[in-house]
């Protein structure tokens, strides 16, 4: 057992620029979990090219572990399986599951699992893509059962940085106070790159759940290292934020005290 990490390490992927993933893991992070981060990288021009990338070289960048004693690891990159053939992503995620012996969990995965015990199908979506990538994400709901009732999209002018990790909370917020739920079961908000924290307590949603790729990235590898199998029992604490919005108030008074 490691001093600080008695539940166990979750290895992180991010995509290289992603400035939200990990400050929002570190709201999320339950006691006595450690987390350990390793970007995903590619020299690829687009941002599809890149998506792509983080896919076919995830067994290289999981070496950049080396041989820490991982118990699960998080691919916090939603895009990405919108672009990679579903059959090739889940092939080449077994057979690392099996080399390495750990979980990997996706972000659409994690997603997908939650609106199942959510026995949510039909969903509104809050979509932060870009062309042509906001149509293909809305396709492989689709294929994947969901029946989409609505969408707001979130665009961003920024083109200093990135359109997506540029945005800041009030755009979330936005989208979900002005995102039509009538006949929706949940609404699920796309991107780990878009911060959604402060806009799931701010304004939630008393109606139907609301969820974002990363409370759902978090509780899937939290249970897996407590060798629990997902039940809407274990999810619902996430989803209403019992399990971390205290430290996310905390952070912000925090924050307010030393601005």
């Amino acid at each position: 057992m490691l001093e600080y990490c008695p539940v166990g390490i979750i290895g992180v992927l991010t995509p290289q620029a992603n400035t939200t993933v990990e400050p929002e893991f570190s709201i999320l992070c339950p006691e006595g979990v450690c987390l350990l981060t390793a970007r995903l990288t590619s020299n690829k021009t687009s941002m599809d090219d890149r998506l792509v990338d983080y896919v076919v070289s995830m067994d290289e960048t999981l070496d950049r572990f080396a041989n820490a004693p991982l118990k699960a690891v998080i691919f916090a990159c939603t895009g990405a399986a919108y672009l990679v053939d579903p059959d090739v992503e889940k092939a080449k995620l077994s057979k690392i599951e099996d080399l390495r012996g750990y979980p990997i969990i996706t972000a659409a995965d994690a997603l997908a699992e939650a609106l199942k015990l959510l026995k949510a199908y039909r969903v509104g979506i809050i979509s932060p893509y870009g062309d042509p990538l906001h149509a293909k994400a809305l396709k492989y709901w689709e294929i994947r059962g969901l029946e989409i009732t609505a969408v707001h999209r979130i665009r961003n002018s920024d083109k200093n940085f990135h359109p997506i990790y540029s945005l800041l909370p009030m755009a979330s917020k936005k989208g979900l106070s002005e995102l039509n739920t009538t006949g929706a079961q949940a609404v699920v908000i796309l991107g780990t790159g878009l911060p959604t924290l402060s806009t799931l307590i701010d304004t939630p949603n008393t109606q139907i759940p609301t969820i974002s790729p990363n409370i759902c990235l978090m509780w899937r590898a939290h249970i897996a290292l407590l060798a629990q199998e997902p039940s809407i029992e274990n999810l619902m604490p996430w989803v209403s934020g019992k399990t971390w919005s205290k430290r996310l108030l905390k952070k912000k008074k925090a924050s307010e005290k030393n601005s």
